[in-house]
């Protein structure tokens, strides 16, 4: 007995929350071909995309269709003793024979890295991993950068000096150039243009903005930027997860140093306090009577008493 065999059909269905427009540009490049060549498979007619296949064949090409947005389904293909392929080779002009385009092609399932572009996307984790990555990198630029910098410093170098200004401003450019190749495939990722990363420079926009390239989930499909990134891997996660490491040790010392200032105000302020209730000798007035220098004097000091019956 025959193995089964199945053919894939489509009708022009697409899956829930799938533009028709994002479908063709996903089919083309599935087809490897141009948009205008897929429309007709959108006509509202039972089309077949692919025939005689086995049921693990079939399961794969159906999942590469789906991942475009289509709704196509399986259906089994009548038990014939002739084959079929026989029959497409003596008959390419079949109605029945597929696209011209050889979908037996695999496509792939995930979109090639591309950290130096602007083309393709990244996820969120990958789009922290990456970030800490140039953090780390440009801390340790700058820091090589200033130690060069103190030590043309010492022997008074114009031309040192110059040249390390200079070093400074590429770094600079490097930095905001790798920042938003990242920023415009994670902006990819979620279905948005690269050119939304101007909104960083808005006032009080951008002050947010970035926080919503690390919140907002990308799409799990192709999109109009292409395939899904391939999955994180251990190094991803390790990086991206540095940056909570990060943020915990920022609001431990920023805690440490609102405690060390409070407590240092109130030392202040006790002391203060001390100081201001606290009385010296020195503002203390002590009056204080005079010695008498001989007894002549001691003997005019003390007078006799009156006697009032003489008087």
């Amino acid at each position: 007995m025959s193995e089964h065999r199945f053919k894939i059909v489509f009708d022009g269905t697409l899956l829930p929350g799938v533009d028709i427009n994002t479908a063709k540009l996903n089919l083309a490049a599935l087809y490897k071909s141009e948009v205008a060549a897929v429309e007709r498979l959108f006509s509202g007619q039972p089309v077949t995309l692919k025939r005689d296949l086995s049921q693990i064949d079939a399961q794969t090409y159906l999942q590469a269709l789906k991942n475009t947005g289509i709704d196509a389904r399986l259906e089994p293909e009548p038990v014939i003793e002739l084959s079929l392929s026989d029959v497409r080779d003596h008959a390419p002009d079949s109605p029945y024979a597929p696209p011209q385009a050889d979908v037996a092609e695999r496509v792939p399932e995930y979109a090639p890295l591309k950290p130096f572009s602007i083309e393709g996307r990244i996820g969120r984790l990958r789009f922290l991993a990456w970030s800490m990555v140039l953090s780390l990198v440009t801390i340790a630029v700058v820091g090589v950068f200033a130690l060069i910098a103190l030590a043309l410093v010492s022997t008074d170098s114009t031309a040192g000096l110059i040249a390390g200004g200079i070093l400074a401003f590429v770094l600079c450019v490097v930095f905001l150039i790798a920042t938003i190749l990242i920023s415009v495939q994670r902006l990819h990722d979620v279905g948005w243009s690269g050119w939304l990363w101007l909104l960083n420079l808005v006032p009080f926009v951008g002050s947010f903005f970035p926080l919503l390239l690390v919140v907002l989930p990308g799409s799990g499909v192709a999109n109009r930027y292409g395939a899904p990134p391939p999955p994180n891997s251990t190094a991803v996660k390790v990086l991206s997860s540095l940056w909570l490491v990060l943020i915990a040790l920022m609001i431990v010392g920023a805690m440490a140093g609102g405690i060390s200032a409070i407590q240092d105000t109130y030392e202040n302020t006790l002391e203060n306090s001390y100081q201001s209730g606290s009385v010296t000798t020195d503002e203390i007035e002590v009056e204080v009577e005079p010695t008498p220098n001989s007894t002549d004097d001691a003997a005019e000091q003390a007078q006799p008493p009156v006697d009032s019956a003489q008087e």
